[in-house]
C-alpha cells in the first residue's frame, strides 16, 4: 500500500512533518521580498473593497464587517480575503483546522501539532524533566500552527510556502469562505472544533478584557453578541452548520470534534486525528504510551507553565495579545457562575431554533 500523503516518513525513511511556523527560514529572503514586493499587504490591497462592506461596531472597542454573510473583526478582514484569493493548498495535502474564536483553538493546534509532528519531534514522556526540545515545550501553540488571517496581515505568505508538508494551518473562516483550493481539494484535511456557546462567550470576554486592557466591555455585549449577529465570524449557526453539514457529506474531508468530548475522551479523541490526517498511531506507539504522552504535552495545566506561554506576548494576533490570554479553565459548564437561568435558557431556545432539522445539538456537560 502506497504511504498516505499526510505520512510522518519521506519514501526514504527519514523523519518528516510539520515545523513551527515560527522556526520556518526563508532561504532566499531577499527573492522572497522582491517578489512580494509587487503585491501590497491585504489592508492596502482590500481597502476600497472593504469600505464598501456593511459594517457596525460589535462592541465599544472591536468593529465587524460583512463579508459574504459572515461578520468579520476589522482586524482580521484583510487577512481573510488574502487567504480566500491568494491560499494555494498543496497536492500532497494540508491541514486545516477551524473554529469559532474561543472554542478550544489553542488546545487543538498543539494536539494537531503534536501528533503530526511526532515522525519528526520525539514527544516527552515526562514535561517537567528539563528537556526542551518539543516545541510545545518552548512555544505558544499559536506559534507553531499559524492562523493564515495573520500570515496573510503580516506579509508572511513566503514562510508558509516554505513551510514542509504537511503544513498544518488555522481559521476562523467559515467553511463559505474557504479557498475553492481547499475545499474542491481531495487531499486537503479539515478538522473542526466547536463548543457549548455559552461557556464560549464567557472564553471571549475574559480574553478580550485582557486584549483592551485596562478598559472593559460589559459582560452583556459579549453575551448578546450571538443575537445581534456581533460575535466574530457570526452568524454562528451557520459558522456551525457549514463544517457540520461538509462532516456528514465527506467525512473522509471533514472531522467534526466538539470541545466537550475532547476533554472527555482526550486519548480517543487524538487517536481520531491521527487516523483523520492519515498518521494512525502503530501498536508499539500504543503501547509506549505515546498517545497518552502527547495527551500530557498538551495539557492545558503544561502548556500553561511552559515559560514562553507565561511570559511571553503573541503579537500581531488581534495586535497583542498576552501569551497567558489563551489559557483559562478549559473546563464545561463555567457559564452557571456568570449568567441567570433565564439567560441560559434563553440562549438555549434561541439557538434550538437555529438547528433545528439539522442534527446538531450541543453538549452541555462531561
Amino acid at each position: 500500500m502506497p504511504p498516505s500523503p499526510m505520512s510522518s516518513t519521506t519514501a526514504a525513511g527519514q523523519s518528516a512533518g510539520p515545523v513551527p511556523f515560527k522556526d520556518i527560514v526563508v532561504v532566499d529572503a531577499a527573492a522572497a521580498a522582491a517578489a512580494g514586493g509587487a503585491r501590497q499587504l491585504p489592508a492596502e490591497e482590500y481597502r476600497d473593497i472593504i469600505a464598501t462592506l456593511p459594517r457596525k461596531q460589535s462592541t465599544p472597542f472591536t468593529t465587524v464587517h460583512e463579508y459574504d454573510g459572515a461578520w468579520i473583526l476589522d482586524d482580521w478582514l484583510p487577512g481573510t480575503m488574502a487567504f480566500r484569493r491568494r491560499f494555494e493548498a498543496r497536492a500532497a495535502g494540508d491541514v486545516v483546522l477551524a473554529s469559532l474564536p474561543k472554542c478550544g483553538t489553542t488546545w487543538l493546534k498543539a494536539l494537531a501539532f503534536a501528533t503530526a509532528a511526532r515522525g519528526r519531534y520525539d514527544v516527552p514522556s515526562s514535561c517537567d524533566d528539563g528537556d526542551r526540545r518539543h516545541p510545545l515545550l518552548r512555544l505558544n501553540p499559536h506559534e507553531c500552527v499559524p492562523f493564515v488571517e495573520v500570515v496573510y496581515n503580516a506579509g508572511e505568505e513566503a514562510k508558509l510556502d516554505a513551510a514542509p508538508s504537511p503544513r498544518i494551518i488555522s481559521t476562523h473562516a467559515p467553511y463559505s469562505l474557504l479557498p475553492a483550493s481547499i475545499t474542491q481539494s481531495s487531499t486537503c484535511k479539515i478538522i473542526y472544533i466547536s463548543r457549548q456557546p455559552k461557556d464560549m462567550l464567557i472564553s471571549f470576554w475574559h480574553f478580550i478584557n485582557k486584549r483592551i486592557k485596562p478598559n472593559i466591555i460589559p459582560f452583556s455585549d459579549i453575551w448578546n453578541s450571538i443575537y445581534n449577529d456581533a460575535y466574530p465570524e457570526n452568524p454562528i449557526w451557520d459558522h456551525i452548520l457549514g463544517y457540520w453539514n461538509m462532516s456528514k457529506m465527506e467525512p473522509d474531508r471533514v472531522l467534526f470534534l466538539k470541545y466537550e468530548d475532547v476533554l472527555r475522551d482526550p486519548i480517543k479523541n487524538v487517536e481520531k486525528i491521527a487516523e483523520f490526517i492519515g498518521q494512525p498511531f502503530s501498536d508499539a506507539e500504543k503501547e509506549a504510551g505515546i498517545i497518552e504522552s502527547i495527551v500530557k504535552l498538551c495539557s492545558l495545566e503544561n502548556l500553561k507553565a511552559s515559560a514562553m506561554n507565561s511570559t511571553s506576548n503573541y503579537q500581531r494576533l488581534m495586535k497583542e495579545v498576552p501569551s497567558e490570554s489563551f489559557f483559562r479553565k478549559g473546563v464545561v459548564g463555567d457559564w452557571a457562575n456568570y449568567v441567570t437561568p433565564d439567560m441560559a435558557e434563553r440562549m438555549d431556545k434561541f439557538l434550538a431554533e437555529k438547528f433545528r432539522g439539522s442534527g446538531f445539538s450541543f453538549t452541555d456537560c462531561l
